[in-house]
């Protein structure tokens, strides 16, 4: 394989992007581990009085993810995700203007392998989404076992990330007053397994928990689109019934994580590594669906809301597809 390196006078500023990207990839795959391994350390060292005492105040602290978890506008506005942003480079669209006095689920499709879109529009101020919606704070939600690894679980809270369990979500959609917004990658890990280029098959048929939840809690539903989410990795063909999807789908039951194998370009060359490619992210969100509290849904009340959803994500992506380098032939299939 020949292998295509990058031209050594490139631009700082374009240096310092594809480390902001490193850093946040090594964040999602790698600092958990890192972070649960400093912990042991430090509780055989010397200091294990310190990790004794971070134990007691964790477990004070452990329902502090399901209950709006704790963001920090300082490290939501740090500069790194700002050439995170300019990486792609990523743009948060504007449709409509949302009441800062209700709360809302955003609907995020698609997942893509490592969700850049979501992050770096929710849990960033880098797309300004507190300029474009203000009085509203984003969060997205994020597999409660990431919650319950020591350090890592409160560096990710800072973002806005919470836990995706019922009572997380619960907690954020029925704020009085409103001004929550959860973000809800919708096609969970399973949708990851089929994130590349040109792919545009949304597992959505068989997901409406979060649809439950809205009628629920009165929340007002949000269809969200992110065009060239799935152009950011390559992945190793992995049909449906194919032995590696197989072991795959083995996997994500046990332990509820994808494990797509992707591939996309490296640091200093652009032939194999796991950065992703310089694609551009229109993440674009629709206009509210209103919603009506029923405290106890029927099948019928959360079937009709889940095919409203779904015929409004449709309009949203034919809307505005033409203008993302999506062609006319092109369309959303539902799984």
């Amino acid at each position: 394989m020949k292998v295509e390196f990058a031209p050594l006078n490139i631009p700082l500023r374009r240096r310092l992007q594809t480390a902001a990207t490193l850093q946040w990839v090594f964040s999602f795959l790698a600092l958990a581990q890192c972070c649960l391994a400093a912990f042991v350390l430090l509780a055989l060292s010397d200091w294990w009085i310190v990790a004794l005492l971070y134990a007691g105040w964790l477990w004070l602290d452990w329902d502090t993810p399901t209950c709006g978890g704790r963001r920090s506008q300082w490290v939501r506005s740090w500069s790194v995700w700002d050439f995170f942003k300019d990486y792609f480079p990523l743009t948060l669209v504007k449709t409509v203007d949302l009441d800062p006095k209700k709360n809302y689920i955003f609907g995020f499709h698609p997942h893509g392998v490592l969700v850049a879109g979501a992050f770096g529009n929710f849990c960033t101020e880098a797309t300004g989404f507190s300029r474009l919606f203000p009085g509203l704070r984003s969060h997205l939600l994020m597999l409660p076992f990431w919650f319950r690894v020591p350090l890592f679980r409160d560096y990710i809270m800072c973002g806005g990330l919470v836990s995706s369990c019922k009572s997380s979500l619960s907690h954020l959609a029925s704020r009085p007053g409103g001004g929550n917004v959860a973000v809800i990658a919708v096609g969970g890990a399973p949708e990851a397994l089929d994130a590349r280029p040109g792919a545009l098959t949304l597992q959505v048929l068989n997901r409406k928990g979060f649809i439950k939840m809205a009628l629920k809690h009165g929340a007002q539903l949000v269809p969200v689109f992110s065009f060239g989410e799935n152009e950011l990795f390559d992945q190793m063909e992995n049909p449906s019934g194919s032995p590696l999807r197989k072991l795959q789908n083995g996997l994500q039951s046990i332990m509820g994580v994808a494990m797509p194998l992707f591939h996309a370009r490296g640091v200093f060359q652009y032939s194999f590594g796991l950065i992703p490619y310089r694609k551009p992210i229109h993440t674009v969100v629709g206009k509210p669906i209103a919603v009506v509290q029923t405290p106890s849904p029927s099948s019928e009340d959360i079937e009709m809301l889940h095919r409203l959803y779904m015929q409004n994500l449709t309009e949203l992506f034919e809307q505005h597809k033409r203008n993302y380098g999506v062609s006319d032939e092109q369309h959303l299939t539902f799984i």
